[in-house]
C-alpha cells in the first residue's frame, strides 16, 4: 500500500509532484493547519505530514496520529511542532535547515537600510503628497560598525555581507572560532563589547534560555547612543517593553523587527513608533526559498516513507532501518554524555575529541558522534539536530576528533568524550548494560555509577565528612525528593562528586544554598 501524506500548509505544486512522481499519495489541504480540531480528526489516516508555520502539531494532535511516521518541516524553525511528544509517538521531525538562509540574511540586510534612510516613513510621506525632503535625514552603512549576535548559518551570511558593505562587523557568538571569524572577516567580541561598539545590532540566534532577552533593559542600556537594532531571527530575543522605552527617550535611535513575541503581532509595544519598521515574519518568504525549501522536504519525507533513510531528522540521526536496534541506545548514550559536557561548559568549544572503546567501535560511529555534538551544543543552540550538528561544530571551528579501539578496560562498550576549552579539558564515560539504559561510570577521571534521569544535581566539593549530609538536608528542606545518589571521588580527603537524580526541577535559590555549603566548589542543575 503506497504511503499517504496529509499537506496542510500552503506548499508549492512542485512539492507535491515530487510525492506524486514518487509514488506517495498526497492529500493537499493548505488551508486545513489553522483547524486543529479538524486536523486531530483526520491525521489518523495519514503516514506522513507535511507542514509550514501555521500548522501547530500539539500532543492532542499527535495522540490521535497512529499511522503517522514523518512530520516534515518546509523551513528551519521546528517550535511549531512539540517535538518530546512527537518522539515520545516515535514521529521522525524533519526540517530543511539551510533552503532558506540567503533569504533571511537578505532580508536583515534590507531592514538595515529601510532603517538607515528611513524608506518606509519617507514613502508613506511622499505618497501622502507631503515632499518632507528635509525631515528624512538617514545615515549612511558604510564605515558603521555592524554588531552580529549569533554568526551560525545565517549570521555568517549577514557578515559576509556587512563586509561587502565596507562596514566594520564584529560578531559575539561563542562558538565561532578565531579562525572562522577570520575567514569571514570579521571580529570576534564579548557581548558587552559588541553592545558598547556597534551602531546597528543585529540578531542570528535561536531563542534558548540562555538567549531569551538577550537585549534587556539591562543591555539595551548599555548600547552606543543612536543605535539602530535588527530582529529577523526569533520573537523574544528583545525584551519589547524596554526596547519602546530606550527608542522614546532616543537611547535607540531605531528599530525593524520581522518577528515579535507574540505572532500574528496584532499589537505590540513597538508598534507605532515613526523609528520602528515592521514586517510580519517575511524572513523567509522569498519565491525562490520556499520553493527550495518545499522540494527538499518532499525529497526527504518520501525517501523516508520509501525507503527508511533519514535526513535532516531534529530528533533521530541519518541511519538506515536495518542499523536502527543496535545503534539506538548508544545515540542515547552519546547525545546524553555530550549534553552532560555542554550543560557543564559556558566557555568557548575548541575541541571535541570521541573514544569509542568495544563493541561500539564497530557501530556507525558517525551517527554516534552527530548524536554527541547535537547533545554538546543544544544547551546553546536550541535548533541543532543530530543532522546538522557537525556541520555547525565545523562552521564554529570546533574540532571533532573520533578515535576507535579495542576494549582496554570493565566494559564491553564504553564511549569517552571530551570538551577542551581555553581554560579546561573535561571528560565524561558511559557504556549501556544489557537492560539497555544508558549509565555515566566516569566524569573526570573519577569512577561513578549512575543512570541518567531527566532532573540531577551535579555537585563537585572536597572528601571530608558531613556533606553528604548537609546536602541531602538542603534538598529534604526543599521538599525535593532523592531518587538515586551517586557517588565518587579520586582518594580518600581529595577531589569527590555526586550525581544524584531527582523528583522534579531543582530551583536556582536551592542551588545557591548547595554552592554556599564550605565543601562545595560547584553545583549545576542538569536536565535530560
Amino acid at each position: 500500500m503506497a504511503p499517504r501524506v496529509l499537506i496542510s500548509d500552503k506548499l508549492s505544486p512542485a512539492a507535491i509532484q515530487i510525492f506524486k512522481d514518487r509514488g506517495v499519495e498526497v492529500d493537499f489541504q493548505p488551508d486545513l493547519g489553522k483547524d486543529k480540531d479538524k486536523l486531530a480528526e483526520i491525521i489518523g489516516n495519514y503516514d506522513g505530514l507535511a507542514i509550514r508555520s501555521a500548522t501547530k502539531v500539539t500532543p492532542k494532535i499527535l495522540e490521535k496520529a497512529n499511522r503517522l511516521k514523518v512530520i516534515g518541516r518546509a523551513g528551519i524553525g521546528v517550535d511549531n511542532v512539540d517535538l518530546p511528544a512527537a518522539t515520545a509517538k516515535g514521529v521522525i521531525v524533519m526540517n530543511t535547515p539551510f533552503g532558506n538562509s540567503i533569504t533571511t540574511a537578505e532580508h536583515a540586510i534590507a531592514m538595515m537600510f529601510a532603517l538607515a534612510r528611513e524608506i518606509p516613513a519617507a514613502d508613506a510621506s511622499t505618497q501622502a503628497g507631503k515632499w518632507e525632503k528635509n525631515r528624512f535625514m538617514g545615515v549612511e552603512v558604510t564605515g558603521k560598525t555592524l554588531g552580529i549576535i549569533g554568526c551560525g548559518n545565517i549570521g555568517s551570511i549577514v557578515a559576509e555581507r556587512g563586509v561587502g558593505l565596507k562596514m566594520k562587523v564584529i560578531a559575539f557568538d561563542p562558538f565561532l572560532s578565531p579562525e572562522r571569524a577570520l575567514d569571514l572577516g570579521v571580529e570576534k567580541v564579548e557581548l558587552d563589547d559588541l553592545l558598547a561598539r556597534a551602531d546597528f545590532i543585529t540578531l542570528h540566534t535561536p531563542l534558548t534560555e540562555k538567549t531569551k532577552n538577550i537585549l534587556s533593559a539591562e543591555n539595551l542600556a548599555k548600547t552606543k547612543k543612536g543605535v539602530r537594532i535588527i530582529n529577523c531571527a526569533r520573537g523574544g530575543l528583545v525584551d519589547e517593553e524596554a526596547l519602546r522605552a530606550a527608542l522614546d527617550s532616543k537611547h535607540v535611535a531605531g528599530a525593524a523587527f520581522d518577528v515579535f513575541t507574540i505572532e500574528p503581532a496584532e499589537t505590540n509595544p513597538l508598534f507605532g513608533h515613526p523609528n520602528v519598521v515592521c514586517t510580519p515574519h517575511l524572513g523567509a518568504a522569498t519565491t525562490e526559498a520556499q520553493e527550495n525549501v518545499a522540494l527538499q522536504v518532499a525529497e526527504q519525507m518520501s525517501d523516508y516513507l520509501l525507503t527508511g533513510a533519514i535526513s535532516n531528522a531534529v530528533n533521530f540521526p541519518s541511519i538506515t532501518a536495518e542499523e536502527a536496534p543496535k545503534l539506538k541506545p548508544f545515540i542515547e548514550l552519546a547525545e546524553k554524555l555530550g549534553s552532560f559536557a555542554g550543560q557543564l561548559t559556558d566557555t568557548d568549544i575548541k575541541t571535541v575529541r570521541i573514544i569509542y572503546e568495544g563493541a561500539v567501535a564497530d557501530l556507525k560511529v558517525k551517527a554516534l558522534t552527530s548524536a554527541a555534538v547535537a547533545g554538546l551544543l543544544r544547551p546553546a543552540l536550541a535548533d541543532i539536530n543530530v543532522v546538522s550538528a557537525p556541520s555547525v561544530a565545523k562552521e564554529r571551528g570546533v574540532v571533532i576528533e573520533e578515535t576507535t579501539r579495542a576494549a582496554t578496560g570493565d566494559y564491553e562498550s564504553l564511549i569517552t568524550v571530551t570538551v577542551v576549552t581555553e581554560q579546561f579539558e573535561r571528560s565524561v564515560s558511559g557504556t549501556v548494560f544489557a537492560d539497555g539504559h544508558p549509565r555515566i561510570v566516569n566524569i573526570k577521571g573519577i569512577k561513578v555509577d549512575a543512570e541518567f534521569a531527566p532532573a540531577m544535581v551535579y555537585v563537585t566539593n572536597e572528601d571530608k565528612p558531613g556533606f553528604i549530609g548537609r546536602f541531602a538536608g538542603l534538598l529534604g528542606d526543599a521538599g525535593i525528593n532523592i531518587a538515586t545518589f551517586a557517588l565518587g571521588r579520586d582518594h580518600a580527603g581529595g577531589d569527590a562528586i555526586a550525581l544524584v537524580a531527582v523528583d522534579g526541577a531543582v530551583p536556582a535559590e536551592l542551588l545557591a544554598k548547595v554552592q554556599a555549603l564550605p565543601q562545595v566548589k560547584a553545583a549545576k542543575a542538569l536536565a535530560f
